[in-house]
């Protein structure tokens, strides 16, 4: 069965096409500037130069429209008819408290993902366009959402609930939900995959790092804390995300600064992280860079950086009662080796410790753990298109 997996934006629609049954990626592309002028499709069959195509797409329907016959074009296609798309995986940022798994797409459904834009309101919006956009053009084929923030409806309440007064949550429903669930779901079982035992019989800490970063604790299958919160600006500090701070800083910035709340929450989430810490970059390529030639504030980021993951990994191996294995992912967690490095370094009496030579890795699957390591260290590129496909395909067939 052949899944189309859409990842609806504000102004662009990003999507792959995937054989579930072969696992396999037969085409991926990304439309811009929808509903702007200069709009413009960028389709690439597997294994095959990318096409780029040049038309205005006034609404999501219009981007949907173009995809469909991007994959059924005769010249860069890559099916010959519509019933070769067996259901739409569709990813929703929030699903706050109402699914636990992906589901099939109805009425209610909808209804609660616009119940929850008030949680994630950048982002359920658009996933509700796109969810509607392929209803209408493909009103026969099966829509599926898979939610980033249901990986971790697993979280006790000890973990999720936030101390202030309990009518908020009621209220509000404040608390801690956590995402990059699909992420952290698809590394886990690779992780399973490749130390070859049953995931219901580890214990994981899983590392999402990239541009936005997480961290997962998961015991025997299942998310038991992460570092993302009611927003994903808690946790580690990030590309240009402050992560955890004192709470009073925002009441003292807002005055002594005469900052308005749009103000202080642009400042936390679009100028702090390492980003802030530096001043020259949230890209830790080119902060990496600046520390070769000689700059202490771009050090100084990377090592705020490095420090606040490997206080998760230690909290975390202490909630779960010990640890079996430490995994990296996502843009830096995959290809950065120098941060691996930095990240495990003092975690050798936790038995964490790293193969220089096996570390010098980017993009790959590996196992660069030290053969004397207690604790196993990987390397898994996530796939959470793969992972949308497969739920989505388990539901459906």
């Amino acid at each position: 069965m052949n899944i189309l997996i859409i990842n609806a934006g504000s102004s662009s629609l990003k999507y792959q096409l995937i054989d579930a049954d072969q696992k396999q990626l037969l085409a991926k592309g990304l439309c811009e500037r929808i509903g702007i002028n200069g709009s413009q499709l960028k389709h690439q069959p597997n294994d095959s130069e990318p096409v780029i195509i040049k038309t205005q797409m006034n609404n999501h329907s219009d981007a949907i429209k173009l995809v469909v016959d991007a994959l059924l074009s005769p010249t860069h296609g890559v099916i010959s008819s519509m019933s070769e798309i067996g259901a739409v995986g569709h990813r929703v940022v929030h699903g706050g408290e109402y699914f636990k798994q992906s589901v099939i797409i109805d009425e209610s459904v909808k209804k609660a993902i616009e119940n929850c834009i008030e949680l994630a309101p950048l982002h359920n919006p658009p996933n509700l366009i796109g969810i509607e956009a392929c209803e209408h053009i493909m009103p026969n084929v099966p829509q599926v959402a898979v939610f980033d923030t249901a990986f971790h409806q697993t979280i006790p309440q000890e973990a999720y609930m936030y101390a202030i007064p309990y009518e908020y949550y009621e209220k509000y429903k404040i608390r801690k939900y956590g995402f990059h669930g699909t992420s952290h779901k698809y590394v886990s079982q690779r992780a399973a995959a490749i130390l070859g035992k049953p995931l219901e019989q580890l214990k994981l800490v899983t590392l999402h790092l990239g541009n936005g970063s997480s961290v997962t604790a998961i015991n025997k299958g299942k998310s038991v804390d992460t570092s993302m919160g009611f927003t994903p600006l808690a946790g580690v500090p990030m590309g240009t995300r402050s992560g955890d701070i004192d709470p009073a800083i925002v009441f003292f910035l807002m005055e002594k600064e005469h900052l308005s709340i749009e103000e202080i929450s642009d400042i936390l989430n679009k100028h702090s992280g390492v980003c802030g810490i530096s001043g020259i970059s949230s890209d830790l390529r080119d902060l990496d860079n600046a520390v070769a030639q000689g700059d202490k504030k771009a050090e100084l980021a990377l090592d705020i950086f490095a420090y606040n993951v490997r206080k998760y990994i230690g909290t975390y191996s202490a909630i779960m009662g010990g640890l079996d294995a430490v995994v990296f992912t996502a843009g830096i967690g995959e290809n950065n080796s120098e941060m691996r490095k930095i990240i495990v370094n003092g975690l050798t009496y936790k038995g964490i410790k790293i193969d220089p030579e096996k570390n010098k890795v980017k993009g790959v699957e590996a196992d660069v753990s030290a053969d004397k390591a207690t604790v196993r260290t990987l390397v898994i590129p996530t796939n959470e298109e793969l992972m949308i496909a497969m739920e989505t395909f388990e539901l459906v067939r």
